[in-house]
């Protein structure tokens, strides 16, 4: 992995990734007096324009998956890998313009600035049961989440600039911690924007000149074809990988950190335009990651070429063969970038979790705080959260990247599955959606570790199913909330 990075010695390409790497605080404090309230802090007041939240979403949707793990997928499978795109592109188009618009609208009309908040508005729950269970999903897998993109980070930047493991992390997490503090959501979405551009230049010069280096697509796809001809066919490992790699994409609609873009955005009819924005550049940027393993793998057949003989390093790899120490810099900048681009906006979920959900509306119930009080308490809890996620990341890696892998899945069965139903199906019930909460959890979790072994599938299909199930059958059985017909409009 080292020499994926030994061109950071040259005195241009490190001043070109320092100068990524510090960028995002000086965005925290250029946004920093527009951060007045609670909602300025966790919603960007809903007054992000189309454009930003569009390439907000993709950016904190992907991150480093989609630079590094999507690209070294392509390297071992082949043109297969495409299958792992296709299902969260094909979800994010749909739900930016049918769930953005409609949650948008509500959440605007019933004040609500986090999940748990819309739950407890759309079921007019007083006992606060959805709005616990919901905080404590989401601040389960998120803390353990935003661990674990910590210590990516980490490792980064200690194996690029040769640090300490524990000082990188310290490094890591209190650039977060920065910019968070001074902008919040806004910060945190702006950054997300030049994240995005720089994973764009990436995702789309590169490939071009690995290929271009090779000799053009066509001889890229003969030299596949040689290597392993299922390479370059797309259904060439079955069924059942293909409906595994569809269905990440159902995870989508249970993602607090991609949920609450469209709730900031300043007018919901907007949502459209940032659809064909945001998928525009989810093709683009899937397409790109796809053709750097293809090439990678064309250029250096053998993973034992590559540093480390880890796949995932073709992307770093590739850039310090055909770039020079400016863009190389930058890019490598801009995957650091992109690791934490993911755990500032899911840092951010999780603080208003605690500030909102718990403290405000449980805790302190009918105890009104003034925005002053609200700001203030809130960059408290981002801060001492990160330091929360940093032990975990330093002192529990085996129990972080155990929950991780239930992460994307559990919060897709039990948040997705509940909130597509919530805004489409008004006989939905509160205890239709507590149902749907624990279903789609334990289900994650004991077909993880019991089933997927025997069956090949991914955990999150049978967990949505089933979540989806629970909800449908419970709320047959239980009363309907009152004034339905009312809840329903608010959302036209």
């Amino acid at each position: 992995m080292a020499n994926a990075y030994e061109m950071l010695k040259n005195p241009i390409a490190l001043v070109a990734f320092l100068f990524t790497l510090l960028l995002p605080i000086f965005v925290g404090f250029w946004v920093m007096r527009r951060t007045k309230t609670e909602e300025d802090f966790f919603v960007g007041g809903r007054a992000m324009n189309k454009i930003v939240v569009a390439l907000s979403a993709v950016s904190s949707g992907r991150s480093s998956w989609l630079v590094l793990g999507l690209s070294g997928m392509a390297y071992k499978l082949g043109v297969s890998a495409v299958w792992a795109a296709v299902g969260y592109i094909t979800m994010e188009m749909f739900q930016f313009v049918y769930m953005g618009i409609r949650l948008r609208k509500f959440s605007e009309k019933f004040n609500c600035i986090t999940v748990p908040d819309y739950f407890e508005a759309r079921f007019r729950d007083n006992s606060k049961v959805l709005r616990v269970l919901a905080s404590i999903i989401i601040a389960l897998f998120l803390t353990a989440y935003v661990g674990a993109q910590f210590n990516a980070g980490a490792k980064t930047l200690s194996t690029a600039l040769g640090l300490n493991l524990f000082v990188a992390l310290l490094i890591s997490a209190g650039m977060i911690l920065i910019y968070m503090v001074l902008g919040g959501f806004i910060a945190v979405a702006y950054n997300d924007v030049i994240r995005a551009v720089i994973m764009i230049i990436g995702l789309v010069l590169l490939p071009i000149v690995a290929i271009l280096h090779i000799g053009g697509v066509d001889m890229m796809l003969q030299i596949l074809q040689q290597l392993n001809p299922k390479y370059v066919d797309p259904f060439a490992y079955g069924a059942g990988l293909i409906i595994g790699f569809l269905g990440i994409g159902l995870g989508s609609p249970g993602q607090p950190h991609i949920i609450v873009r469209y709730m900031s955005i300043d007018d919901p009819d907007r949502l459209r335009a940032s659809t064909v924005i945001g998928t525009f550049w989810n093709v683009v940027l899937a397409w790109g990651a796809i053709f750097v393993g293809l090439a990678g793998r064309a250029l250096f057949p053998e993973p034992s070429m590559l540093p480390a003989g880890n796949p995932e390093m073709i992307y770093p790899w590739l850039s310090s063969q055909y770039f020079g120490p400016l863009l190389y810099g930058i890019l490598m900048g801009g995957i650091f970038a992109a690791i934490l681009s993911t755990a500032d906006s899911q840092l951010l979920v999780v603080a208003s979790t605690v500030v909102r959900d718990f403290y405000q509306e449980v805790i302190k119930k009918g105890v009104a705080l003034d925005e002053k009080q609200a700001l203030y308490l809130s960059r408290v809890v981002v801060v001492v959260t990160g330091i929360f996620a940093i032990l975990l990341a330093y002192f529990a890696k085996d129990l972080i990247f155990w929950l991780v892998l239930f992460a994307w899945g559990g919060l897709g069965a039990s948040i997705g599955t509940t909130l597509l139903l919530s805004l489409y199906w008004k006989r939905t019930t509160k205890w239709g959606i507590a149902a749907g909460f624990i279903v789609g959890t334990l289900t994650t979790i004991i077909w993880k570790l019991y089933l997927k072994a025997t069956t090949g599938i991914y955990e999150l299909v049978p967990a949505f199913l089933l979540s989806l199930l629970a909800v449908i059958i419970v709320s047959l059985i239980t009363e309907p909330p009152e004034n339905v017909d009312e809840l329903m409009k608010a959302m036209e």
